[in-house]
């Protein structure tokens, strides 16, 4: 099938080179010139593994390109993916003026034919009637008809599309093996025509043909109205990100208590009704989706007089839980003002280059605060040499280096490699062998052995 997916961040990305990678004509549109002639010489704008090899398999059969003409897109595509950001503003409401012009434009391009206008940007919930109004506007701008005027025949023909929504649940790091392995798939809308078109798009992820296990019986299909398809992204997240907060809750007062919440953990994970997953007690949530999508569900239901008690709740524990960190800092050392903290880690999560809204911008600037000198080694940030807009940190370029003359270490974001670590060495050029460890990833006892004071979250 043609598809165009306007947009090349994290999601539309993932999303035109896999849907390359399964066998449709894939065209990939952005207003950036600079990320799109990147692009175009192979080379992914974002960390995400597995990427880059699908990318360029992908343009190497002809499958895959990449463009800035938003007209020439539209024209390929007989399903039309908007896949832009919409971050949020200061009020946690979503900025959707991206999805807006993408919308406007489409409209403006339109040439005849049956489209399918997906969205695929988190959006607020009734967004699907607003795209197809701002499609209409587009048109009717282009055909200079006005406001309450009606269209020719030609121009109802051109206007022939519906929406879609099919929101993504791909986590960062395992975006790719999210795509080929989903768990469901969402598709809202009212068109029988449309729904089908998905369907088909979609038949060999379905089908597990790109599945680690190939026997596995069909991913559900989901089909909803559009105004439900978006509540599931959104409640999707806030429900992830409450059962963090959760278990996070749970972990401060295991350390008044005397409890191992990692016991506790397992204990309560092997309860079916529970499951094991996101019971990792650490120092909060971030990212670019679980923050923007909680405060964007608590808006909209304000907007809709209701108070969103207990989501409120999981987004003030989720603060408190990032200056954890600190609080242990100064049960150990006392006062951090002249002493020196090494961060091990810096991304939001593992195996992603993602700094948005990451818990290690909170402690860095509580730290600068406190007057201690901080420095960082990250697996991908040290290497890249971007800042990412880091103030008062020293990015060392590997972990030995970062020990170096530390009086603790705090491990931030749970890199695998981080266990593959010379701790012992490490130890041995620190002033005093201290570790935090903030994703309670290490082994305790092997770590002790080492010469390490070691304190986790809730344990």
């Amino acid at each position: 099938m043609k598809v165009c997916v306007i947009g090349t961040g994290y999601v539309g990305l993932v999303t035109g080179v896999c849907l390359a990678h399964i066998g449709h004509d894939v065209i990939c549109i952005d207003n950036n010139e600079n990320k799109v002639n990147l692009m175009k010489q192979g080379q992914s704008p974002i960390y995400e593994p597995g990427l880059s090899e699908l990318m360029r398999s992908s343009m190497d059969s002809g499958r895959l390109s990449f463009s800035t003409d938003l007209g020439a897109g539209v024209n390929h595509g007989e399903i039309l993916f908007i896949a832009v950001g919409t971050p949020p503003l200061p009020t946690g409401e979503s900025d959707t003026r991206y999805v807006e012009a993408v919308a406007k434009g489409i409209g403006a391009n339109l040439n005849g034919g049956y489209k399918v206008i997906v969205n695929k940007s988190t959006v607020p919930i009734g967004s699907g009637d607003w795209v197809r109004m701002i499609v209409l506007d587009g048109l009717k701008e282009r055909s200079g008809v006005s406001q309450g005027e009606g269209f020719t025949m030609r121009e109802e023909a051109e206007a022939c599309f519906d929406v879609v929504s099919n929101p993504e649940f791909l986590r960062e790091g395992s975006a790719v093996y999210d795509t080929f392995n989903p768990d469901r798939i969402v598709l809202g809308g009212s068109s029988d025509q449309a729904i089908a078109l998905m369907t088909q798009l979609y038949q060999p992820l379905i089908n597990h043909e790109f599945s680690r296990n190939k026997s596995l019986p069909p991913v559900p299909v989901v089909v909803t109205d559009l105004n439900s398809a978006e509540m599931i992204k959104y409640a999707a997240n806030a429900f992830l990100a409450t059962k963090i907060s959760f278990i996070n809750e749970v972990a401060n007062v295991c350390d008044r208590v005397g409890a191992d919440v990692t016991q506790v953990a397992k204990g309560i994970g092997l309860d079916s009704r529970i499951g094991s997953k996101f019971l990792q007690a650490g120092i909060g949530w971030g990212g670019s989706c679980f923050p923007k999508d909680v405060s964007a569900l608590i808006h909209t239901a304000e907007d809709y007089g209701y108070n969103t008690e207990l989501l409120n709740a999981a987004v003030n524990v989720n603060k408190r839980q990032r200056v954890m960190a600190i609080e242990k800092l100064q049960q150990e050392l006392k006062i951090l003002k002249g002493k020196v903290v090494g961060l091990l880690g810096l991304t939001f999560k593992p195996d992603t280059d993602d700094m948005r809204d990451a818990p290690a911008l909170n402690i860095i600037e509580e730290l600068n605060r406190l007057g201690a000198k901080v420095k960082a080694y990250d697996p991908i940030v040290s290497q890249t040499g971007i800042s990412h807009g880091l103030s008062g940190v020293i990015i060392e370029s590997d972990a030995s280096m970062l020990a170096d003359g530390c009086d603790a270490l705090v491990l931030v974001t749970d890199w695998q490699e981080f266990l593959e670590l010379d701790f012992e060495k490490m130890a041995k050029v620190m002033k005093q062998p201290l570790i935090i460890d903030g994703r309670n990833f290490l082994d305790k006892r092997a770590i002790e052995e080492l010469g390490f004071r070691y304190v986790g979250m809730g344990r």
